[in-house]
């Protein structure tokens, strides 16, 4: 797949870690319904994620995440998914269907790779429409989208479009198909998981974050109180300019960026 991965992790926003080589490798998503509708009820549909547990011929042996139950698909229906975000031999009119599946947001985005040439790229950036970037690779395997902005893989330059557009038409969000509610009976039992959308740290009294009290009608466990209240006394003692300082330099560890000669925003649109 080109040179993707580095040896070291990143801490970027989108999960891409190389250690999930082995876990993710495996993993497929169906291009189209199968069978067709007109023909019978389709076992597999479009967007559905599949653990690929064997490749015979034209036929792949798949196990579906939602389900867990295992059939076989054409080859020809399903696209191979690398690290979450990196879709092998997806074309430009198939990566934008996938991108308008309900599930999928502003920023949500896919990697994916010519079926006819190896080794080449385009980004899929979901916005008011789909918009797809072109990305070329230097003579040292160095990958861009603007020529001021170069990168070691892809890896990296997938974390610095999650922080920053730059130049695309929006900042990138959530790998393609992330936001896919998961199946109801995945964990029977389970309790429900209840999300804080207006929590603000800031408004909380910093005396709460360390009480030892395990009575109290306390929203944070006490193990997460003391970690946060560390957290704070730590990140309170240092300067915030030098903080982000430090942060923009790890996160540039392998970008390199060109002087200015008045780039505006990237109009490179991938032509397949």
């Amino acid at each position: 797949m080109g040179n993707i991965m580095r040896g070291e992790s990143s801490t970027g926003k989108v999960n891409t870690d190389s250690s999930l080589k082995g876990s993710e490798d495996d993993m497929v998503v169906v291009l189209q319904d199968y069978p067709s509708p007109e023909i019978s009820e389709p076992i597999y549909r479009m967007g559905e994620k599949l653990r690929l547990i064997a490749q015979e011929a034209y036929w792949w042996r798949v196990r579906s995440v939602q389900t867990q139950k295992e059939n076989y698909i054409p080859n020809s229906h399903a696209a191979k998914v690398y690290h979450g975000w990196l879709f092998e031999g997806v074309e430009r009119q198939k990566a934008e269907d996938l991108l308008c599946l309900p599930g999928n947001r502003v920023g949500s985005f896919l990697v994916r790779e010519n079926a006819r040439e190896r080794g080449v790229y385009s980004l899929s950036v979901k916005h008011r429409n789909v918009k797809h970037y072109r990305i070329f690779r230097l003579d040292n395997s160095w990958y861009y989208i603007s020529p001021r902005l170069t990168f070691q893989c892809l890896e990296d330059m997938i974390n610095h479009y999650c922080d920053f557009a730059d130049g695309l038409c929006c900042a990138l969000t959530s790998p393609c198909l992330s936001g896919m509610t998961p199946p109801s009976d995945a964990s029977p039992g389970a309790p429900p998981v209840v999300m804080r959308r207006n929590f603000d740290w800031k408004k909380i009294d910093r005396r709460q974050l360390v009480s030892t009290d395990t009575r109290s009608d306390n929203m944070v466990s006490y193990g997460v109180r003391n970690s946060i209240a560390a957290y704070l006394s730590f990140s309170g003692s240092q300067n915030p300019a030098q903080t982000r300082a430090e942060s923009r330099k790890k996160k540039s560890k392998s970008l390199y960026a060109l002087p200015e000669n008045g780039f505006g925003n990237i109009d490179y649109e991938a032509d397949f």
